[in-house]
């Protein structure tokens, strides 16, 4: 099996000790370098070319995520996991935009820390369990959000103007839920109608500023 290069990156000595005695006995993982700050890991990255980084928030002169961003776009074969104590919203998903392949929370024990590495290191994204409820929670919120809008819609006619938001015409959208032409004319009609559209572009624009489509 490949060995898996990992580079270190926390403003913190001792935790980064920490890390090392808990990765030293891992089959298959190396500790190639560390970094104490955001613009190090990009330089030690640039040198070392390890497989997966480890990477803190709050760092001193450049913070993880715009330093994984960086990584991300100069070496998108790097697998950046985020090591953090911040578990806020705003955080995870600007990672996750940033490009970063996991999200673990500091505390995870050995086998969830080693399992992420490989995971990163083959590709995969993962996160700690309490990262992925708030990812799951917060796609749910969404859905329900989507759900809750345009009320006086029936579920049919919501249906349908999800479908007209993805850009599809009348016979499409009759094909896609295996109803008549007649029926779907009929419901976008009363769309129009409950929701005060003066046509097919307005309609588009209003439902995809709400998530439909």
């Amino acid at each position: 099996m490949k060995e898996i290069r990992l580079l270190l990156a926390d403003d913190h000595p001792v935790f980064r000790e920490g890390l090392q005695a808990v990765l030293a006995s891992a089959p298959g993982i190396v500790v190639v370098g560390e970094s104490e700050s955001g613009s190090g890991a990009l330089e030690r990255c640039r040198e070392l070319r390890p497989d997966v980084v480890l990477m803190d928030i709050h760092m001193g002169d450049m913070n993880g995520i715009e330093a994984t961003r960086q990584i991300v776009t100069a070496q998108p074969e790097v697998g950046v996991l985020i090591l953090t104590m911040v578990e806020d919203d705003e955080s995870v998903f600007a990672a996750m935009r940033a490009g970063a392949r996991g999200y673990l929370l500091k505390g995870s024990g050995r086998a969830e820390i080693v399992r992420a590495v490989e995971a990163a290191a083959a590709g995969e994204a993962i996160f700690s369990p309490r990262i992925a409820i708030r990812i799951r929670g917060f796609f749910q919120g969404q859905r329900s959000a989507k759900g809750a809008v345009f009320t006086d819609l029936t579920e049919r006619e919501r249906e349908v103007l999800d479908l007209i938001a993805q850009g599809l015409s009348n016979p499409n959208i009759a094909r896609r839920l295996s109803i008549s032409e007649k029926t779907v004319r009929n419901n976008v009609s009363n769309i129009f109608s409950k929701l005060h559209f003066a046509d097919r572009a307005q309609a588009i624009v209003r439902s995809r500023e709400v998530g439909m489509g």
